[in-house]
């Protein structure tokens, strides 16, 4: 079955790609698709090794009041990050969606999906939900990349409290749009571009 979902998410992507046909290319029921696999989030977890769910962790996350999301999103990211036993799989796996090919591609097919379409919905009807999910995501991958896989210090090293306390505001304001200290340089920027 695995091999069947690899050939159809490196075909079709993943957005294309159904229980359905990677059960037809496996030429078995779809049941036992689904016995073995939740949903086609886990299975294309699974294709691509990715030790954790993305899914799952963004999805955790999006419990709670919506002004509070930034932090509780950066939360759940470094502590799934911070397992040691995650980490080296989850690097590679990264690494994997920044490069080309259909496994990048279903990954990242498989990221905007499962992730950021999820923040958007949260975020509501504002007509930017997408784009502000989009924003919120750059900010917490731009975290992951120096902290975890370029290990820059001394981030790299900084307690999840000051990376939180230093991040999540801005992250906040990719999401909502709100925050004090971000609402105040908003203001100058929009002030700064009418005066020109």
């Amino acid at each position: 079955m695995l091999e069947a979902a690899a050939a159809e998410f490196g075909e079709r992507g993943y957005e294309a790609a159904s229980i359905r046909s990677i059960a037809r290319r496996a030429q078995v029921d779809p049941s036992l698709v689904h016995h073995y696999f939740d949903d086609k989030s886990a299975l294309v977890a699974e294709v691509v090794a990715v030790p954790l769910r993305p899914d799952r962790i963004v999805q955790g996350a999006l419990d709670g009041p919506v002004e509070e999301l930034g932090a509780r999103l950066l939360r759940a990211v470094l502590a799934a990050w911070d397992n040691p036993k995650v980490r080296p799989a989850a690097t590679t796996a990264l690494r994997s969606v920044i490069g080309q090919g259909p496994a990048a591609r279903m990954l990242r097919e498989f990221l905007r999906r499962e992730i950021m379409l999820r923040l958007a919905t949260r975020l509501g009807d504002a007509g930017d939900a997408e784009l502000r999910a989009e924003l919120a995501a750059s900010q917490v991958v731009g975290v992951i990349m120096v902290r975890y896989v370029l290990a820059f210090e001394p981030i790299a090293s900084l307690p999840e409290d000051e990376i939180v306390a230093r991040v999540a505001p801005a992250l906040q304001w990719h999401l909502t749009g709100t925050g004090p200290i971000l609402d105040s340089a908003l203001a100058q920027a929009q002030n700064s571009a009418h005066d020109e």
